[in-house]
């Protein structure tokens, strides 16, 4: 599985923990900056956001991806859109939490979400 960073660089204890909650190894991980110019337009900086992952189309269309999405929200809703506009899906994203009681501020892997999976229970009907 190729594991999409678009947030801080994860030390090798988390990506363990990453691999134990998928089930999977990663067998890479692609760190991606993600700083924006708040004095632009923020959808283009999201597509060369997404672009700079340097996938093929036909990589971004086969391979097992997970994503560790920006922190900032609205950044991470387009992040979203444009990996779906490219894997014609949503992806599986990780969760981090703070771990309670460290003393230094260190995160631990919390869970792996299918964001397919829950867009798909959503169009159930209720009941």
């Amino acid at each position: 599985m190729t594991l999409l960073n678009f947030s801080h660089p994860l030390p090798p204890y988390l990506v363990r923990a990453v691999e134990e909650l998928a089930g999977r190894g990663v067998e890479r991980v692609i760190d991606i900056p993600c700083h924006f110019d708040h004095g632009r337009p923020f959808a283009p900086q999201a597509r060369d956001l997404v672009e700079s992952a340097g996938l093929t189309q036909e990589e971004w269309q086969t391979q097992p991806l997970l994503v560790n999405l920006p922190s900032l929200s609205v950044i991470a809703a387009l992040v979203l859109a444009e990996i779906h506009g490219r894997r014609g899906h949503f992806p599986a994203v990780l969760r981090l939490r703070p771990v309670d009681g460290a003393v230094v501020r260190t995160f631990e892997a919390a869970e792996v979400l299918s964001l397919q999976d829950v867009r798909d229970q959503a169009r159930r009907p209720a009941g």
